[in-house]
């Protein structure tokens, strides 16, 4: 058996897909091969984790042949896999498929592509509008078409022994001499935005929170993570609060997932805008304020525990758009920083008094 998986091309959703990854290995056992169809930088975010068999790089959209739509389809169609689990749902991602040789084509019925698929599922609608659906949920739809019983959606990811290596001298870089513990508490800042300036809660609430958090765990650490594109970000939030006890990774040469991972993991709160670093986080079980702004909360729903997600109600949200139809960005300008600070300080405590995960429910701020 020959199981080709297309991976979706968003961080977090790749980490969404991971639940269903798991139950399918787990379920087939080694006597499967597994194949990832994905973007090469990939390979490094799911490193350590062991599932797949083989990994076939694919971005339609980068500028590399070797990764690019030809190549991957050749390099399946050299084994013709039984089975093609599609977690996009793009048309592109069932031609991969199709022109690939994959006998057996699962995937949603979307964006026109049901021609292309042997096993189409149909998007649960409320009239003619499609149900919003996390990744975690529809790729485990994906998985029971195939017969692997439904698992619980936990995310998991894994690190190298590399990765906390680089991870510990970072920390000794920025901190000299200091170990957290319950009593100094590292919080970790993500603003990433990769999808659009609609997500952003700003630098300068970032630096607000950083003082006030501060203020009351004195003895705590910041670091404000960044990806390659988002270091002009981290820096003025760092360059703002102007106090050794808050760095960011912005000077930080190299980036790599490993490292990403490494700090998530560690973290004692993660507060981050939804992107993918949230879900890096939930598949460590790591304490996370979420700040959801324009997006719908149920496209990112898995069974992560400690987990807070603050929203505004408004008349407007959630619209999932990359900016602000209306320009005044009132999702994310009116989520204030003594909220989220307050918020934060209940999680770390809550999460202390238990000794265990503790569950939170979405928190609707009025």
């Amino acid at each position: 058996m020959h199981i080709a998986i297309i991976l979706p091309r968003w961080v977090g959703d790749l980490v969404m897909t991971t639940p269903m990854i798991r139950a399918v290995r787990q379920h087939f056992g080694r006597n499967a091969k597994l194949t990832a169809v994905a973007k090469p930088l990939f390979q490094d975010l799911l490193a350590g984790t062991e599932w797949f068999d083989q990994f076939i790089a694919y971005d339609r959209h980068g500028k590399n042949p070797e990764s690019g739509f030809q190549r991957a389809a050749a390099k399946l169609s050299a084994d013709r896999p039984d089975i093609a689990l599609l977690v996009p749902n793009s048309l592109s991602s069932a031609a991969l498929a199709w022109w690939g040789g994959c006998k057996q084509r699962v995937g949603y019925a979307r964006h026109g592509r049901r021609f292309l698929l042997t096993d189409p599922l149909m998007p649960v609608r409320h009239g003619w509008q499609v149900v919003p659906m996390s990744t975690a949920q529809h790729s485990m739809d994906l998985a029971e078409r195939i017969s692997v019983p439904r698992q619980p959606l936990k995310l998991e990811l894994a690190t190298l022994p590399e990765d906390e290596s680089t991870l510990d001298s970072l920390i000794d870089m920025f901190f000299e001499g200091w170990t957290g513990s319950e009593t100094h508490p590292l919080f970790v800042f993500n603003d990433n935005s990769a999808f659009g300036p609609a997500r952003s809660w700003g630098e300068k609430k970032f630096t607000s929170l950083a003082k006030e958090l501060l203020e009351s765990h004195p003895d705590g650490r910041i670091i404000v993570h960044c990806g390659p594109g988002d270091r002009d970000e981290a820096r003025v939030i760092e360059s703002a609060v102007h106090d050794p006890r808050v760095r960011s990774l912005a000077d930080v040469q190299q980036l790599p997932f490993g490292l990403s991972k490494a700090l998530l993991r560690r973290a004692s709160v993660v507060i981050s805008t939804d992107s993918g670093p949230r879900h890096i986080a939930a598949a460590f079980r790591t304490p996370t304020v979420v700040l959801l702004g324009p997006m719908d909360p149920r496209l990112g729903r898995s069974e992560q525990e400690n987990l807070v997600e603050l929203r505004k109600d408004l008349p407007c949200s959630p619209c999932g758009q990359r900016t602000c139809p209306l320009e005044h960005h009132d999702c994310m300008v009116e989520l204030s920083v003594h909220d989220v600070a307050r918020t934060t300080r209940d999680l770390l405590a809550s999460v202390s008094r238990q000794g265990i995960a503790h569950p939170l429910n979405l928190e609707n701020l009025e």
